[in-house]
């Protein structure tokens, strides 16, 4: 077994845009396996709030989403760019991944007082971190000092006004944290344009953000176990005690029963979501919109935000139906059935158009996108089942999946017979 040896501090110098064979490294795993924590404990208040017919949690969702997706992305490209592998950079890195924890830990008082201290702080540890980051970058990188600058200058900015947020009277929380927004989405635009890109590095990219819409689906899947093993368990007990059973059951006694009538549908459904968002996110190269630069770059990276915040949204919604059918929801079949109609018709537009800006047929790409979402509110607004409603859904999604092989196999066997 050798040893890999990592030095103590080497210079940031900027990547091969071309390098081959460039991967995510088991660090930035491990920093993906740690963001999503605090997707999960976003989802996890969400799901709890649909439940509860509290639908204002929905802006407190997106709101934390933002945080979380935001100091994800940034650290991103900032390695696709300068990742040195020192151990600098690691104990950074390491640095915001416990920012990141706090961060996830204080997402309930987030959504309870629309304001955290342990949610401010997490997130100021992570966006001070990357200030180090962009400032060895500069010192490094002489052709791109001024933009390396000019972010570690803006985070640091307005990181300090995040933090002055915290006295805001409560009626200026909603209004500032927009504003705040808006100013930390121009920081990026404003030091690349003006100052020059950084050289990212686009098949990793692309890379970066797969993984992460890998990991985001496979914590919808957890939360909707986890959802139905609480079914079969409070089922269980309810048949030990001898007590009143759900009417989704169809007899006492044993896990398996508890998941026949509007369960069974529901868990069909659920699996159909899952594997045609998979199905659909990974249809199209990203890497042909990276790479042609200007919008497109902008585009792909910002828009990722509906993307990964509206399939957490998916995992939220299931989880609530799952409430509703075991009869624990305060909600109805209809607020929750809508909730994840609009989460899937959120990424499946996304999708689409994110496919149209490198396919540049909108047209073509865009109309079964908006096609499929229009069913699923159409079924969400007459299906009285919760779990007809979301096996409907599923099939409605996977004939979208199909429709899009179908369009593409003549592309397909054109490649094929060149080959």
């Amino acid at each position: 077994m050798s040893i890999i040896p990592v030095a103590l501090r080497r210079p940031v110098v900027a990547r091969d845009t071309s390098e081959h064979h460039r991967v995510a490294t088991p660090l930035e795993l491990l920093f993906d396996l740690v963001f999503v924590v605090a997707v999960a404990s976003n989802a996890a208040e969400l799901h709890h709030g649909l439940s509860a017919a509290h639908y204002g949690t929905v802006g407190g969702y997106l709101m934390a989403f933002f945080a979380i997706w935001w100091a994800w992305m940034n650290y991103t490209w900032f390695a696709s760019a300068y990742d040195n592998d020192d151990v600098v950079f690691r104990l950074l890195t390491f640095v915001i991944m416990s920012g990141a924890l706090f961060l996830a830990a204080g997402v309930p008082d987030l959504f309870a007082d629309g304001s955290s201290v342990t949610a401010v702080t997490g997130y100021a540890v992570m966006r001070f971190g990357m200030v180090g980051l962009w400032l060895r970058a500069a010192a490094g990188h002489p052709e791109r000092r001024r933009t390396a600058l000019w972010y570690a200058g803006g985070i640091a900015v307005v990181q300090v006004l995040w933090i002055a947020r915290l006295w805001a009277p409560e009626a200026w929380w909603v209004p500032t944290f927009l504003l705040l927004v808006v100013a930390e989405l121009l920081v990026p635009v404003l030091a690349e344009r003006t100052h020059g890109y950084t050289p990212f590095h686009p098949h990793h990219i692309v890379e970066r953000y797969g993984l992460l819409a890998i990991i985001v689906l496979g914590e919808v899947i957890l939360s909707s176990v986890q959802a139905v093993q609480g079914v079969m368990a409070a089922h269980e007990d309810t048949a030990a005690s001898g007590g009143h059973v759900a009417p989704y059951a169809a007899e006492p006694g044993g896990g398996a029963a508890a998941l026949s009538g509007g369960m069974a549908p529901l868990v069909l459904g659920g699996l159909l979501i899952v594997f045609a968002l998979w199905w659909t996110y990974f249809s199209r190269d990203h890497v042909r919109a990276i790479e042609e630069g200007g919008r497109s770059v902008w585009v792909f990276g910002y828009g990722h935000y509906l993307v990964f915040a509206g399939i957490a949204a998916v995992g939220s919604a299931i989880a609530a139906a799952v409430d509703v059918v075991q009869g624990d929801a305060e909600a109805g079949t209809r607020p929750v059935a809508l909730a994840l109609a609009l989460s899937l018709g959120v990424v499946a537009l996304t999708l689409s158009a994110l496919h149209a800006l490198g396919d540049h047929e909108s047209a073509r790409t865009m109309v079964p996108a908006v096609a499929a979402t229009a069913a699923c509110l159409v079924v969400a607004l007459v299906v009285p089942s919760m779990g007809t409603a979301v096996l409907l859904m599923g099939l409605v999604l996977a004939t979208l999946v199909a429709h899009r092989v179908w369009s593409t196999r003549g592309a397909l066997d054109g490649a094929e017979a060149v080959r």
